[in-house]
C-alpha cells in the first residue's frame, strides 16, 4: 500500500548533475513513487545564481539560502551536489540535525571528513549514501558495503578518473604528447578549465580513500593515499610500454597486506599488460577490479562521470534512502571496526620499469646490476640499445621483480650518482601481472 504523504527532497546545487537529478525526479515521478512506496516531491533547490533559467524547475523552488532550506524541518532527504568542503560539510551536518537523511556526490568531503559525517548521521538516526561520489553510474559503493559484506576484500584496482584515461588513451592510440592530448580533452569537455584535480591525481585519490575505507572496514583519508599524477608521462613512456606489450593507465590501487595487519592506498601511472582487462578501457570510461576471498575477481565498468550517469547514481541512492524512511529504518553506516593502519608507499611491494641514458662502453651493465644487488632488488629483464642520436651513448631499460618501493626508490637515487649514467629518462611502476 502506497503512502500518500510525499517525501520532500531538498536539492543543493543545480549544475550539470543537479539539473539532471531534478529532471529525472520530475519525468520519472510515477516510477520512483512505485519503487519507493511513496511519492517524492522536490521541495526546494539551492543555487548560487538564481537568475539563471533552469528548464523544467518551478522558479518558486529556487533559493540562494541553502542553510534555511535544510533547516526547514519538513525536509526528508537532502541531495548535496555542490562539491567542495565548505559549505557542504556544514549543510550536511545541519541536515542531519534537522531530521533529514543525505545523499551526496561529494568525494572530496567524504575522503577528508567521512568519519565525522557518518558519526553525525548515526547520532541523529539518519542515512548517509554516496554512490555517486566514486565512479559516476558504476555501482561500487553499494556492492562493497552490502553485496560483499560477508566476504573479505583483499584488493581494489581500477581506473576511476575519466579525464586522465582519455588523455592516456589518446597518447597511446595517436602518439600525441601530454599537452596535445590534454587540449583535446578540454575541447571535448572531458577536462575542466583547471584540470589540476584530475591530472595531478587528487580526484582519484579521494575515490581511492573512500573505496579503501569501505573495502577494508577501516578509516582511510585522502592524506593517507600516495598520489602521483600523469603530467610527467611522456610519449617515450608510452612507446616503452608498447615495446613491453603494455599500456599506461592512471590507477587507483587499494590493498590489504599479505599478513592482514595493514592496508595501502595509492594513485599513480603504471604500465599494465595489454592482456589485462583494464588495458582495453578506452576514452573517458572507468573500470574497477575487486578481488575478494570468496567471490574472486569482479569487474565493474561504465561511464565514470557526466551529468546523466552521475544523476543515475544519485537517484539510486535517493530510492534506497526513501525506502528506508518508508520502512522507518536506516541502511548500513560506517564500518571501521578493523582500525587497520595505513602503510606508507615505501612499504608497498611493486615492480619498476626504469629507462636510463648511459655511456655506451663495456662494464656499464655490470655497474648498474651491482647497484640493484646492493639494494636487494632483483632484475627481471634488461634491454640495452645504442642511441642513434648520441655518439657513445646507449639506452638501458631495466624491469625489476617485485620489491619494497623504498628499495626501488633508493636504487634509482644510487643509479643517478653513477658516472656512467647520463640520466634517468623515465621511471614507472608495472602492475596487473
Amino acid at each position: 500500500m502506497m503512502r500518500t504523504r510525499p517525501l520532500k527532497v531538498a536539492l543543493l546545487g543545480c549544475g550539470v548533475v543537479g539539473s539532471e537529478v531534478a529532471r529525472i525526479m520530475t519525468t520519472h515521478a510515477e516510477d520512483l513513487a512505485a519503487r519507493i512506496g511513496a511519492p517524492v516531491e522536490l521541495a526546494g533547490v539551492a543555487v548560487r545564481r538564481p537568475s539563471k533559467v533552469r528548464e523544467g524547475i518551478d522558479p518558486s523552488l529556487i533559493t540562494t539560502d541553502a542553510t534555511s532550506l535544510v533547516k526547514r524541518g519538513d525536509i526528508d532527504v537532502v541531495i548535496e551536489v555542490i562539491g567542495g568542503i565548505e559549505p557542504a560539510r556544514a549543510l550536511i551536518t545541519t541536515a542531519f540535525e534537522h531530521g533529514a537523511s543525505v545523499v551526496s556526490a561529494n568525494k572530496a568531503l567524504l575522503a577528508e571528513d567521512g568519519a565525522a559525517l557518518h558519526a553525525a548521521a548515526e547520532a541523529h538516526g539518519r542515512d548517509l549514501y554516496y554512490e555517486a561520489a566514486v565512479a559516476g553510474a558504476i555501482p561500487l559503493v553499494r556492492p562493497l558495503r552490502e553485496s560483499l559484506a560477508g566476504d573479505k576484500v583483499n584488493r581494489v584496482l581500477g581506473i576511476v578518473n575519466g579525464t586522465t584515461n582519455f588523455i592516456l588513451d589518446k597518447m597511446d592510440t595517436s602518439g600525441a604528447g601530454y599537452s596535445e592530448a590534454l587540449d583535446e580533452a578540454t575541447a571535448l569537455g572531458y577536462a575542466e578549465a583547471d584540470p589540476t584535480a584530475d591530472v595531478e591525481g587528487f580526484d582519484a585519490a579521494a575515490k581511492a580513500a573512500i573505496l579503501a575505507g569501505i573495502a577494508f572496514h577501516t578509516r582511510v583519508r585522502i592524506g593517507d593515499v600516495h598520489r602521483e599524477g600523469l603530467t610527467e608521462v611522456t610519449a617515450a613512456d608510452i612507446a616503452s610500454a608498447k615495446r613491453m606489450g603494455c599500456t599506461v593507465k592512471l590507477l587507483a590501487i587499494c590493498e590489504r597486506a599479505a599478513d592482514g595487519r595493514s592496508v595501502t592506498a595509492r594513485v599513480h601511472p603504471a604500465m599494465i599488460p595489454l592482456t589485462h582487462p583494464l588495458a582495453s578501457v578506452r576514452e573517458a570510461y572507468n573500470a574497477v577490479f575487486i578481488e575478494a576471498e570468496a567471490a574472486g575477481q569482479l569487474m565493474f565498468y561504465g561511464p565514470g562521470a557526466g551529468g546523466a550517469p552521475t544523476a543515475s547514481a544519485v537517484l539510486g541512492d535517493l530510492v534506497a534512502v526513501c525506502r528506508n524512511l518508508v520502512a522507518e529504518t536506516t541502511g548500513p553506516g560506517e564500518s571501521a571496526y578493523t582500525q587497520l593502519p595505513v602503510s606508507s608507499m615505501g612499504e608497498v611491494v611493486t615492480r619498476y620499469h626504469i629507462s636510463l641514458d648511459v655511456a655506451d662502453k663495456p662494464g656499464v651493465l655490470a655497474q648498474v646490476a651491482t647497484v640493484f644487488a646492493e639494494h636487494g632488488v632483483s632484475i627481471d629483464t634488461v634491454r640495452q640499445q645504442s642511441r642513434q642520436d648520441g655518439v657513445g651513448e646507449a639506452s638501458l631499460v631495466v624491469v625489476t621483480h617485485r620489491a619494497p618501493d623504498a628499495a626501488l626508490s633508493g636504487t634509482v637515487e644510487a643509479l643517478r650518482k653513477l658516472d656512467t649514467v647520463r640520466g634517468v629518462a623515465s621511471i614507472m611502476r608495472v602492475e596487473g601481472e
